[in-house]
């Protein structure tokens, strides 16, 4: 039997085996958070707890946690929940930002999709302005230098809003060190259930809320509260791992394949330690996604849509990268079950993979 690899941790990781056992449990909780009476209590403390716990991982106050659906609810209620006139963003930024508001202002990045700093500052003016930016990139990794991107948006007036989906559990964030005022989160990122996330914005921050209801969630986000997700949120943003290991099987697969001649994006500056998002000219994205599916490794393409098809990378484009490398980027991204056994999985099978081409492509010069 095929073994199967997986490496597409960055799209989901694998659920925790104590968020399993505590989600299990949880279906025995038969209250109404809302409710007053005994179960109702009983169900509020549960939620409660989680939300310290993820207060906790990002060094925020239990106040400012407001859970929703995932990542993509919290990106929109960020960008449409607080008065502004503009709303500048990354261009690298993941489609729940980019999307969330058609008036969106992209801001310019480098080659290394690092936030042009000069230019924030010259675009910055006295209109009510919120900048979103990215912690960590997901298909490169790159790590913004979201403390100064902070100081600089504070010193104009303006709010920051900061994804931190990626960075969170794999790299050190502080919301009271970096200054942010709204950062998003998702719990199946970091071992946790699909279908829960949360916002959490800095203390006196006034928010509103964009889906009506009950009264939940302070009022900022109506509808009962998804507990049992909830509670298994809480779990995986307690667990600690040291992503050390990771990054050294990351570096060893990064050093394999550069011999084939793959170019690393982002490379130069600082990344998650998990994340490798590269490319061969002439190799296709979503060729090597499948063949390597077939070869049971599973990675993604630079960019992939809901629809589950290949496309160019927007974050690439952005980057100003060339199509010919554009259109064949795959990302890798690791974790906690990724053993050195699947770093030689993968580097034997896209090796092979690159071997064809480059075979093809010799043939055809002989030939000419």
């Amino acid at each position: 039997m095929m073994k199967t690899v997986y490496m597409d941790y960055n799209a989901t990781a694998p659920m925790l085996p104590s968020v399993r056992r505590a989600m299990v449990d949880a279906f025995d909780l038969i209250g109404n958070p809302s409710s007053v009476h005994k179960v109702g209590r009983e169900a509020r403390a549960k939620m409660e707890e989680a939300r310290d716990r993820v207060a906790a991982l990002v060094n925020a106050t239990r106040d400012g946690v407001i859970f929703t659906s995932g990542g993509t609810e919290a990106d929109y209620l960020a960008l449409n929940g607080v008065d502004v006139q503009r709303v500048l963003v990354s261009p690298t930024e993941h489609a729940a930002v980019l999307n969330a508001r058609a008036d969106v202002e992209p801001l310019k990045v480098d080659a290394n999709g690092l936030v042009d700093i000069e230019y924030l500052k010259a675009t910055l003016d006295e209109r009510p302005t919120l900048v979103s930016v990215m912690a960590a990139n997901n298909e490169t990794g790159v790590l913004q230098p979201v403390k100064e991107i902070c100081e600089i948006a504070h010193a104009a007036g303006a709010l920051v809003h900061c994804d931190a989906v990626q960075a969170v559990t794999k790299e050190p964030f502080d919301m009271q060190e970096n200054g942010v005022d709204l950062v998003s989160l998702s719990a199946h990122k970091i071992g946790g259930p699909k279908g829960v996330g949360a916002l959490v914005k800095r203390d006196g921050l006034v928010l509103n809320g964009v889906q009506k209801g009950g009264g939940q969630e302070k009022s900022l986000r109506g509808g009962t509260e998804n507990l049992i997700g909830i509670i298994g949120f809480g779990v995986a943003a307690a667990e600690k791992f040291d992503f050390s290991g990771v990054l050294a099987l990351r570096n060893e697969l990064e050093e394999q394949i550069s011999e084939s001649g793959a170019r690393v994006f982002g490379a130069d500056v600082d990344r998650l330690p998990n994340t490798s998002c590269f490319a061969v000219a002439g190799l296709t994205s979503e060729r090597q996604v499948m063949a390597l599916d077939l070869a049971g490794v599973m990675v993604s393409a630079g960019s992939a849509c809901s629809s589950g098809t290949v496309k160019a990378s927007h974050v690439l484009k952005a980057m100003a990268v060339e199509d010919e490398y554009a259109n064949c980027a795959i990302r890798v991204s690791l974790g906690w079950e990724t053993t050195k056994e699947d770093i030689e999985t993968f580097v034997q099978a896209w090796s092979k993979l690159v071997a064809r081409v480059q075979d093809r492509k010799n043939g055809s010069s002989h030939a000419a």
